[in-house]
């Protein structure tokens, strides 16, 4: 069994930052692709970042320049550093990872959702 925790959201002000982690464990034998998805009330999931288990990353136009992900291999984390932050930031973040354990192949496990609130 796989499970993946967040941990790192909350309040911030405008223009703030926040660092979001995320850990996976278990019967882990290999991570491919890692991300991190967002939803804001009202509205659906979005893709925001992913990194690959080479470090190669991808963003969406709403959080290129702002955010950086980065990943530790042996540790089999994810980090999320959110800077600039502003109020449409505002969304549960969710962590996903592709991961191959030793019972079933490579499949999509994600995160219970963290709260970032971005007001003054």
């Amino acid at each position: 069994q796989v499970q993946l925790v967040e941990s790192g959201g909350g309040l911030v002000q405008p223009g703030g930052s926040l660092r979001l982690s995320c850990a996976a464990s278990g019967s882990i034998l290999s991570i491919n692709v890692m991300g991190w998805y967002r939803q804001a009330p009202g509205k659906q999931r979005e893709l925001i970042t992913t990194i690959t288990s080479g470090g190669s990353t991808n963003y969406a136009d709403s959080v290129k320049g702002r955010f950086t992900i980065s990943r530790d291999n042996a540790k089999n984390m994810v980090d999320l550093q959110m800077n600039d932050l502003k109020p449409e930031d505002t969304a549960v973040y969710y962590c996903n990872a592709v991961i191959l354990t030793r019972s079933s192949n490579f499949r999509n496990y994600w995160g219970q959702g963290t709260q970032v609130t971005v007001s003054s």
